[in-house]
């Protein structure tokens, strides 16, 4: 639990305009440095692999917060579809499924969705 909020925390920092900001300014000085190091292999090194450090760590970050806001997802289209009484309780466990009958049952939904009537909302005024 204490990891799953360490990624969500972190992932919210990474993606805000600051940690943005911070970055293009990161590059800025380090890109100004280049006339002092005369763009030497070790001036290019420093940025070369910091950026792959980073960028390796934020694979695993943002795997683990896209995982969990999967499964957050699914928790609540579940829900949804217990509720509702005219739902099929087989939908609750089509992660068991494999990708030809998922693709078979796409196929089934799409048919259903193009023999129903069209239903315009009306305009709100």
């Amino acid at each position: 639990m204490k990891f799953a909020k360490f990624c969500q925390s972190l992932s919210n920092w990474a993606g805000s305009s600051k940690t943005f900001l911070l970055a293009i300014a990161l590059i800025g000085i380090w890109a100004c440095t280049g006339p002092y190091f005369h763009y030497n292999d070790t001036w290019q090194l420093i940025i070369n692999t910091s950026t792959t450090i980073i960028t390796f760590l934020m694979v695993f970050l943002i795997q683990n917060t896209q995982n969990r806001d999967n499964d957050i997802l699914h928790l609540k289209i579940d829900e949804l579809l217990r509720a509702t009484h005219e739902a099929q309780n087989a939908a609750l466990c089509l992660d068991k499924l494999g990708t030809k009958e998922l693709r078979a049952l796409r196929e089934q939904y799409s048919t259903m969705g193009e023999s129903a009537p069209m239903k315009m909302p009306t305009p709100v005024e």
